[in-house]
C-alpha cells in the first residue's frame, strides 16, 4: 500500500480549492500531479511522492506533458477548478478569480492579468509600506498598458495553469516530476514557464526546450518572462516584503521596455 501524507489546513476554503486544483490538473493526461486520497475536515490527505534526484530525460517528458496540461484549457480566464466559485487561494492570499455568473468582467488576458492577478496585490504590498508612491506607479504603468491591448503576448484561449508553478512545487519521483500545491485557473501558458524560472527549477533549459518544441511557443516569449513574474514577486512582496518590492518592480521596469 502507498504510504500517505496529511497536509494540514485549518480553513476549509484553501483545502477544497486545492483539492479541486489536483484533480482538475490531474484529468488533463498531462503532467503528473500528486492523487487526492480524501479531503477530511483537518486536511488532504495524499499520496506520499518518494522523491529522487531529477534527471535530463525526466525533465524533458515533463516539459512535453506540460504543453498537454496547458492545452486541456479552461472555459475562461481566471477560471477556477469546477466545483470551486471564484476566488481560490495562492499561498495564504486569496487568488481572484472569475465566476459563470459574472455580468461584466475580463474578457482577455491582458485586462485578467491587470486587474485580478496585478492591481490587486500592488495594492496590497502598497497599503503595507512595501511599495513607495512612485514605485507603485511603474506597475500602474505595466497594468495601464495591458489594459490597453499596448503589450504584447496575450493569448486567444486561457489554458490550464498550475498557476503556482515554482521549483519548490514540482517534486521529483522514480516515474517522473509530480506537481503539488496548486493555485489552478485559466491563464497563459507562459505564467507557468516563468514561474518554473524564477527560483531554479533543475534541469531547467531542457525542460523549456522539450516545452516550446512540443508546444509552438511564439516567439519572443522569453522577452516576456518578466511581465509574468509581476504577480508572484507582488505575491512574495506582500507576504515578506524586502527585496521582492525590488524585483517586482525591476519586472515592470523590464516589461515596459518590450
Amino acid at each position: 500500500m502507498s504510504e500517505t501524507f496529511l497536509k494540514r489546513h485549518d480553513h476549509p476554503g484553501p483545502r477544497d480549492a486545492e483539492a479541486a486544483g489536483l484533480r482538475w490538473l490531474a484529468a488533463t493526461d498531462g503532467a503528473a500531479v500528486c492523487p487526492v486520497l480524501a479531503v477530511r475536515d483537518d486536511g488532504l490527505l495524499l499520496q506520499r511522492i518518494e522523491e529522487v534526484p531529477p534527471t535530463a530525460q525526466a525533465a524533458e517528458a515533463f516539459g512535453r506533458d506540460l504543453v498537454r496540461t496547458h492545452t486541456a484549457g479552461a472555459d475562461r480566464f481566471g477560471a477556477p477548478p469546477p466545483g470551486v466559485d471564484g476566488d481560490t487561494w495562492i499561498a495564504a492570499l486569496v487568488l481572484p478569480g472569475t465566476t459563470t455568473t459574472a455580468t461584466t468582467g475580463p474578457t482577455t488576458w491582458s485586462t485578467f492579468y491587470a486587474e485580478l492577478r496585478v492591481r490587486p496585490y500592488l495594492r496590497a504590498a502598497r497599503d503595507a509600506g512595501h511599495l513607495s508612491a512612485a514605485d507603485a506607479a511603474v506597475v500602474e504603468a505595466v497594468c495601464d498598458r495591458l489594459v490597453a491591448g499596448d503589450l504584447p503576448g496575450g493569448p486567444s484561449a486561457p489554458a490550464r495553469l498550475h498557476g503556482d508553478l515554482w521549483s519548490g512545487n514540482v517534486l521529483w519521483s522514480r516515474d517522473g516530476a509530480v506537481l503539488v500545491d496548486p493555485a489552478a485557473h485559466g491563464g497563459h501558458p507562459e505564467t507557468d514557464l516563468a514561474m518554473l524560472a524564477l527560483f531554479g527549477l533543475p534541469h531547467l533549459d531542457r525542460v523549456l526546450a522539450a516545452y516550446t518544441e512540443a508546444a509552438a511557443t511564439p516567439p519572443g516569449w522569453r522577452r516576456r518572462v518578466p511581465l509574468h513574474q509581476l504577480h508572484p514577486l507582488l505575491v512574495h512582496t506582500v507576504l515578506f516584503g524586502g527585496g521582492y518590492a525590488g524585483q517586482a518592480v525591476r519586472a515592470a521596469r523590464e516589461t515596459l521596455a518590450l
